[in-house]
């Protein structure tokens, strides 16, 4: 380990980012499969030992050199090629190839399993990635996401021509994938696309200009269009499968006309096309390409969600460990009553995003099972996620430059690049409006709401949590699923959807918390922090009032060490949590 303090600057640099999050074990223990935790135990240390000194460096060294366009060779022909750093292509390397993030989900064999591997494996090991590098894990996330998309709507042809491509880990043979959609008149309003597509001499041909395409020269994008005379709106889509090269090796008919010159994921490249008749292939139904890309959409808005929890969680161990470290007026900074809270509210808002996340991957393998539930758990749970937890990653990033101080804002050290990038997660794949708006419509079209609640109830009634908590718990759930219900079903409410989301955020949270909490006998941490998001986040707050809640519990939260069941009593009586109103537990909603 080289993490160092050099004239009390602290410097975390070689630490472990695995170990030095023992909850995040604690977790997986959770959700993974004994056996399967086992095995891939070796892969997470390794990539945290990464993490922590390799990736980290690789990842400032490409945001440095951003990836750079050669539309020509020096003759004059046209090349249409993206040069990536090379510290980009060693960051490529140890994502696809090495730990084989993207294949992982769709064959055996990757990490040393015989089968394809659960989305929590997937998506706890993009988590501790992340905190190294959150660029690349976008065009990871597209390739992922455009492969599920083709196994599940793609011909069998297609899927056998490229399916051995998009999963391979060698770094020859790979295809990258991406998504093809934002135009300059239809960005989330995709209705509004007008590239068109057109059938000539027996192929499909795209024309029109995508706006916004990251990962450009990516083997294969998904892409929407329009065929001629299709309905207007998004009734009237197509999807189609667009390859950078055809049969032949030659380049397909279309360009990129620039790279976006953006605040953030400096180190991957997006652009700008144009298709100018570009050879493509139908993906599913015609006229069905929209419900077909939504699938493809909300896995990378749940990825996006990861990567945001992952963010926030290296904002907290950076945070930490300078509190731990650093000393003023002659005191550690974690010994100071101020700094206490302040990390404790990066901590209880990182780990409320590390759950809803955790779950919902859970969820997800349960629905690819064929749990009818799980389905309409995960069509809510996600773009809750998508809304709420992306914003949480700018404010907690935000907080982990402050605690590094002056230090924080340059640009040597990571916290700037991890702020710009944590601005990403809530614009793409549909901003935060967008997004709340899906919230309810999901609750208004596929009836999600009353299944959530039901789910919430049920996991409630196993927590960790006393009667009288479990009771409040149960109390706020039925207040807010019955605004939730009242938003839904009044047009005129529509202003409200940002607020009750973030209200059924918290309230899933809280519970998904206290739940995981009732799983583990040797820590009860996250019964507090449950707690903890009923006094702060559902609860009436007074601007007025001075809070009493004694400083010396809530400081316990932030040790290293496990908490036992007493301190949590002592921590949650401290609270002062108003009791439910009779008979409040298990409320219908």
């Amino acid at each position: 380990m080289s993490e160092s303090i050099h004239r009390n600057i602290p410097d975390s640099r070689g630490h472990n980012a695995f170990t030095v999050d023992p909850e995040f074990a604690r977790l997986l223990a959770i959700y993974l499969e004994p056996e399967l935790r086992e095995h891939l135990a070796p892969a997470f240390h390794e990539l945290g030992e990464l993490v922590g000194d390799e990736l980290e460096s690789l990842a400032l060294e490409a945001d440095r050199h951003p990836p750079v366009l050669q539309l020509r060779t020096r003759n004059g022909a046209d090349l249409q090629r993206i040069d990536k750093h090379p510290a980009y292509r060693r960051l490529e390397h140890y994502a696809y190839s090495h730990f084989g993030l993207a294949a992982m989900s769709h064959r055996g064999g990757v990490l040393g399993w015989p089968e394809p591997l659960p989305p929590i494996a997937k998506y706890g090991l993009t988590y501790l990635f992340v905190q190294a590098e959150f660029g690349l894990c976008c065009p990871l996330s597209m390739t992922d996401s455009l492969t599920r998309t083709l196994r599940k709507f793609g011909s069998e042809e297609l899927i056998e021509r490229y399916l051995g491509n998009l999963t391979a880990q060698d770094e020859e043979q790979l295809f990258q994938g991406a998504m093809f959609m934002t135009e300059q008149d239809a960005g989330s309003d995709v209705g509004a696309i007008t590239t068109e597509a057109r059938f000539e001499e027996g192929v499909w041909r795209l024309y029109g200009d995508k706006w916004f395409c990251s990962n450009p020269d990516a083997a294969l994008a998904m892409v929407l269009a329009r065929p001629v005379g299709g309905e207007p709106g998004t009734r009237g889509l197509t999807l189609f499968l667009l390859p950078r090269r055809l049969a032949d090796g030659s380049l397909n008919r279309y360009r990129i006309l620039r790279l976006k010159d953006k605040l953030g994921t400096r180190s991957m490249a997006s652009g700008e096309i144009v298709l100018e008749g570009a050879e493509a292939y139908v993906v599913g139904e015609s006229g069905k390409g929209f419900k077909q890309m939504t699938d493809m959409i909300n896995m990378s808005r749940l990825s996006n969600g990861v990567r945001s929890a992952g963010l926030m969680r290296r904002a907290v161990n950076e945070a930490l460990f300078i509190a731990r470290h650093r000393v003023a007026f002659g005191r550690r900074l974690i010994d100071l009553p101020l700094m206490q809270r302040q990390l404790l509210k990066m901590l209880l808002t990182a780990e409320q995003g590390r759950s809803l996340v955790f779950h919902t991957a859970d969820c997800l393998r349960r629905a690819d099972g064929g749990d009818a539930e799980a389905a309409k758990l995960l069509r809510i749970l996600t773009p809750l996620i998508k809304f709420r937890t992306t914003r949480d990653a700018r404010k907690v990033a935000g907080d982990g430059m402050e605690v590094r101080g002056g230090c924080g804002y340059i640009e040597e050290w990571s916290d700037a690049r991890v702020l710009r990038d944590a601005h990403l997660g809530s614009i793409w794949e549909g901003t935060s409006n967008i997004v709340a708006l899906d919230v309810f419509r999901a609750i208004r079209r596929e009836g999600t709401l009353p299944v959530l609640a039901s789910y919430l109830r049920r996991l409630l009634d196993e927590s960790a949590l006393g009667q009288g908590e479990r009771a409040l718990l149960g109390e706020l759930l039925a207040k807010g699923v019955s605004a939730a219900e009242r938003v839904a079903a009044n047009p005129q409410d529509e202003a409200e959807v940002r607020r009750i989301a973030t209200t059924l955020y918290h309230l899933a949270s809280a519970v998904f918390l206290a739940w995981e909490a009732g799983q583990q006998h040797d820590d009860r941490r996250r019964q507090a922090l449950a707690a903890l998001v009923m006094r702060y986040r559902l609860l009436p707050q007074d601007p007025l009032a001075v809070d009493e809640v004694p400083a010396a519990s809530l400081a316990e939260l932030l040790a290293e060490t496990p908490l036992d069941a007493a301190a949590v009593e002592r921590l949650i009586a401290g609270l002062g949590l108003p009791e439910a109103a009779p008979h409040a537990e298990g409320v219908t909603a």
